[in-house]
């Protein structure tokens, strides 16, 4: 009998806990869509530091696959509904002409395929190798939405090719390897400290 009363409560717990968690990542997405409007100093070489890809990967290394993919939705939900969630605080269904909306894609399945690797493979390595991952998804998804939104519906430079799509990604691409790892590092201790219940 106790034990039957007992197992429900830890099931709704777990379930308001994930909640939460989805909640908590999507409105870390929106301060590292614009952490240089809270902190201008992060602008290295008219670069801005966003912490976008490192809080996607995150969210996949701590919520697992499922839950850091619902996230990453909630988020991408969000915005879409008007909510100043994206970068420069932008937010509505229009968003979804800008040219760097692929990368605001791509962040559900980061997450979704950063968590399946750890969620088979716990080692300090398989996390660190899952947060590298995750960037190179978010920039083959992301770059390419931006080279075919100049080339079909945004206003390019007559000189815009698919090569200076690529070449207009090297400035950040330093910053975003090491966060990548950063995050790998930080997810695997912190998992252990949070023992956050992945939800597979």
């Amino acid at each position: 009998m106790t034990t039957a009363t007992v197992k429900p409560k830890q099931k709704s717990t777990m379930s308001a806990l994930s909640l939460v968690y989805c909640g908590m990542f999507a409105a870390l997405m929106m301060i590292g869509a614009n952490i240089t409007s809270f902190v201008p100093f992060l602008v290295v070489g008219g670069v801005p530091i966003t912490l976008q890809t490192f809080f996607a990967v995150l969210a996949g290394l701590l919520l697992g696959s499922r839950l850091g993919a619902t996230a990453m939705t909630v988020y991408l939900v969000v915005g879409l509904a008007g909510a100043p969630v994206f970068a420069k605080f932008q937010g509505g269904f229009s968003a979804i002409l800008l040219p760097t909306f692929g990368f605001i894609v791509s962040f559900i399945l980061v997450a979704y395929v950063v968590g399946k690797i750890v969620e088979k493979n716990g080692s300090l390595r398989s996390y660190v190798i899952a947060g590298l991952v995750g960037m190179i998804i978010n920039y083959l998804i992301g770059t390419n939405w931006m080279y075919f939104a100049y080339k079909f519906w945004a206003a390019a430079p007559d000189a815009f090719t698919y090569k200076v799509a690529w070449l207009w990604m090297v400035p950040p691409l330093p910053k975003d390897i090491l966060l990548s790892i950063l995050a790998g590092i930080f997810g695997h201790r912190m998992y252990k400290v949070l023992k956050v219940r992945r939800v597979r």
